[in-house]
């Protein structure tokens, strides 16, 4: 069932900053940002963990949308996706699990991370409404075309001050880099890697000369890396060019 939400009804601080942006005028090095798949293990398990990632001490959290056919991620992901859709997990019933996450302490930032066709299938506009209605502070769609948020949609996420993290890999010319640091205002996300997600990324010195060159673009927006963090030693060796 779809609940449409009254942003009027939630979250007294909608009207003001951004969660993302008070993070990253607080923080500007090691950032920490944990990603979960909504509805995994169980479908009920979204708040929960919410609250034990900010108990933890995550600075901001991802939550993966499910979806059918995930094909940038690693094998993990994918099963994590195919449980949480066999659980029933679906973009609504992840709003209505969010509805009242403000209300309920939570206030670290967070992110819908996923992929178009379902936030189409739910409605541009809706999703954006039920975004801020929920306290989402942004989102990342690996596979939304640039020139698809800039003529059709970038009006309504910056209607409901939902911010959009664009996605930079190593083959990412630095042409191409300054254009999404344009259009980006929340955060730049560094794929380490060109591939699917997962924990099979070595901070090598390939992906450390990456990282530094980017670095040297002077880029207006935050930085994190992506993609094959798993443990403390990559956090590290990933944070020292970037802002987590």
């Amino acid at each position: 069932m779809l609940v449409m939400l009254s942003v009027a009804q939630h979250d007294n601080d909608l009207y003001t900053m951004n969660r993302l942006t008070t993070l990253f005028q607080r923080k500007t090095a090691d950032v920490l940002n944990v990603y979960f798949t909504a509805g995994f293990p169980q479908l009920h398990d979204t708040v929960d963990i919410l609250k034990s990632l900010q108990d933890a001490g995550a600075d901001l959290v991802e939550i993966g949308m499910p979806y059918s056919d995930p094909v940038a991620d690693g094998e993990t992901i994918q099963r994590s996706n195919q449980q949480a859709l066999d659980n029933g997990m679906t973009v609504a019933t992840l709003f209505e699990q969010l509805q009242d996450i403000r209300q309920q302490g939570i206030t670290v930032p967070i992110l819908l991370m996923g992929y178009l066709n379902p936030v189409v299938q739910f409605g541009i506009e809706s999703f954006c409404q039920h975004c801020q209605a929920a306290g989402v502070d942004g989102v990342i769609l690996p596979d939304l075309p640039l020139e698809v948020y800039q003529r059709e949609y970038q009006p309504l996420f910056a209607k409901h001050d939902i911010k959009v993290v664009f996605l930079v890999t190593p083959q990412t010319s630095a042409a191409r880099v300054r254009q999404l640091d344009a259009l980006a205002d929340g955060f730049i996300y560094l794929v380490a890697a060109a591939g699917t997600t997962g924990a099979q990324t070595d901070m090598n010195a390939d992906v450390d000369a990456y990282l530094s060159r980017t670095k040297a673009l002077g880029l207006r927006n935050p930085t994190l890396v992506g993609f094959g963090i798993s443990d403390a030693a990559s956090f590290a060796a990933a944070s020292r060019h970037t802002t987590g």
